[in-house]
């Protein structure tokens, strides 16, 4: 049997948050499990340098991720688990795509036009002050980082779809000119992938309002005490609609306990015993996988060792696909 294959990255710029666990990490670990599924899992970190030119804060998110995916059960037997700058294939491949990739493709990417249209209401003359090329052709490694491995499903969330499409036609394009090399790759957006911060956006470390995963206890309970809430009295029936709290409660809570916290919202529950309740179902999920990550964080070369075995098995995958490559545009030996 044919197993479908699944790849998806975290870019190494922050502490993993409740966000990342609920829309990324969980189903990822799930899938990682499945034996009908190939998996790929890896480290952005040549995408973090885009915007982040803090070394220190890369290498330690780096190890807070990895430690994160391996934790919480990560199966590195039965999928591909590596860091981006171990496989050297992905760069070079990231540049035979950028030589056949259109400009005015990449003007419509929506972080490009982002930075355009900020630069603009700013008053500023110059419509690309401050961006970087890495910004404009972010989407061709990402290209790069899904048709290295032939990836066919990519787990995403809204705001990234457009760059799976990208790779898409960027894929057919090289397709077309030179032969059928790449698969085409879908855009899969996982039905919880998004999570409201402590201020009622998407729990997002560029808008500061992320819950830590791998907090201590208190330090957790303190994050959740912060969430946003309306000024109704204990007592007061609440809406569920319109609840931070109770969006997060659902995104832990089985069938049964979304029902128990309907039915106390309707009761009048007070905030504060809300928030109490939240900590206590969060905690008993992640507290014997906070105890792994404690101990691998203090481990950082058995986690070097894995990254590294990771990123050789991959490579064996990485190599014939780029040689394939180099093949068909005409970088062969001479004969």
């Amino acid at each position: 049997m044919k197993k479908s294959r699944y790849l998806t990255g975290i870019t190494t710029t922050g502490t993993p948050h409740l966000g990342n666990y609920v829309g990324a990490i969980r189903p990822a670990i799930e899938a990682s499990q499945n034996p009908t599924i190939e998996s790929y899992y890896f480290l952005a970190d040549y995408h973090a340098i885009i915007k982040c030119h803090e070394p220190e804060k890369i290498q330690q998110s780096t190890k807070e991720i990895a430690c994160t995916w391996l934790a919480l059960g990560l199966d590195t037997e039965n999928s591909f688990f590596y860091r981006q700058s171990d496989i050297p294939e992905i760069q070079e491949l990231s540049w035979i795509l950028t030589c056949m990739t259109a400009k005015g493709l990449m003007n419509r990417a929506h972080a490009y036009k982002g930075a355009v249209q900020e630069n603009e209401e700013a008053g500023s003359p110059d419509p690309d002050k401050g961006i970087t090329m890495g910004l404009f052709s972010y989407p061709v490694l990402m290209t790069a980082d899904i048709l290295i491995f032939n990836g066919e499903k990519i787990p995403v969330g809204k705001d990234q779809v457009q760059h799976v499409e990208m790779a898409r036609d960027i894929a057919q394009r090289f397709n077309h000119h030179f032969g059928e090399i790449f698969t085409l790759p879908e855009a899969v957006v996982p039905d919880q992938a998004v999570l409201k911060g402590l201020d009622g956006r998407k729990m997002s470390k560029s808008y500061g309002n992320t819950i830590p995963l791998f907090d201590t206890p208190k330090k957790l309970q303190k994050s959740i005490n912060k969430i946003k809430t309306n000024l109704l009295e204990p007592g007061e029936p609440k809406d569920i609609d319109d609840s931070t709290l109770y969006e997060i409660w659902c995104a832990f809570a089985n069938e049964e306990k979304k029902q128990y916290m309907r039915d106390q919202y309707a009761a009048g529950i007070a905030w504060g015993q809300a928030k109490k309740e939240l900590f206590a179902l969060i905690n008993e999920e992640i507290a014997e996988a906070r105890e792994r990550y404690d101990e691998l964080m203090q481990a950082p070369k058995k986690v070097e060792s894995i990254l590294l075995a990771g990123a050789e098995k991959a490579r064996e995958q990485s190599r014939p696909l780029l040689e394939n490559v180099r093949q068909a545009i005409g970088i062969r030996g001479l004969q």
